[in-house]
């Protein structure tokens, strides 16, 4: 059983900062590459970064120099720090492996005015 919950979305300037953490438990980690997803207000679930579990990472274009994957393996936790945030990053954002099970937490908002 997979068990995935996201925090630490909220309200931000553009251009300023957050830093979203997605604890997981169950049948994920390890040796799992692992992302970050992001659904905008009408448009579908898009991967935007990743990480394998030897910390090689990559990133969408759209967030690309701005956001940066980690993972404490240590804690099963899996983090997005993301900076220069414009409004057109606003959405829910979301944490399953990759490719994704069908397992889902329930995401965290973001919301971006400028």
């Amino acid at each position: 059983q997979v068990q995935l919950v996201e925090s630490g979305g909220g309200l931000v300037q553009a251009g300023g900062s957050l830093r979203l953490s997605c604890a997981a438990s169950g049948s994920v980690f390890g040796t799992d590459t692992m992302g970050w997803f992001r659904q905008a207000p009408g448009k579908q679930r898009e991967i935007i970064a990743r990480i394998t579990h030897r910390y090689l990472a990559n990133y969408a274009d759209s967030v690309e120099g701005r956001f940066a994957i980690s993972r404490d393996d240590s804690r099963n936790t899996l983090y997005l720090q993301m900076d220069s945030l414009k409004p057109e990053d606003a959405g829910v954002y979301y944490c399953n492996k990759w490719p994704p099970v069908a397992t889902w937490g329930l995401g965290t908002q973001v919301a971006v005015f400028s």
